[in-house]
């Protein structure tokens, strides 16, 4: 099965790139690696805002971490044209937007990292960084950014 059937079996339809809200661009390629730059959860087309520990449950911040991971694929394949290209998922860093006292970034990021699996098989099993920060852009509960690997 290739990865736009994966896709439709879980009933995902891959958004547009969004329009850096800054002095960036959306990703960039370097020899066989693209990096993405980071993609903040969002729900309703607007900033998905919340603080772990204070306002926002862990499963919550899970499922905007999916969305992001969404977000992040539409990206990766405006930037190569073929998600089937990919090779591998190399890295994925997960910020999120915490109190001092939480401590559960990591089951969080699962969020991206379970979806990207799903998507992938094998060549979504990546390294990962998931940290507990005190705010995102737009108060953001979750920004992930992501590396692939082209074949």
């Amino acid at each position: 099965m290739n990865i736009y059937e994966r896709l439709q079996t879980l009933n995902i339809t891959l958004p547009p790139v969004a329009v850096p809200a800054a002095a960036y661009v959306p990703f960039a390629q370097s020899g066989k690696l693209v990096f993405l730059s980071g993609h903040i959860a969002k729900q309703n087309g607007k900033a998905w805002v919340g603080q772990l520990g204070r306002d926002m449950t862990t499963d919550q911040a899970k499922e905007a971490a999916r969305t992001v991971a969404i977000d992040l694929l539409g990206t990766l394949h405006a930037a190569v044209g073929d998600l089937n290209k990919v090779q591998r998922i190399v890295k994925v860093m997960s910020l999120v937007n915490s109190t001092p006292e939480f401590t559960e970034q990591h089951l969080v990021t699962n969020g991206c990292s379970e979806l990207i699996g799903e998507v992938f098989g094998d060549k979504g099993a990546h390294a990962r960084s998931a940290f507990g920060v005190a705010q995102l852009p737009m108060g953001a509960c979750v920004e992930i950014e992501l590396i692939a690997e082209l074949a």
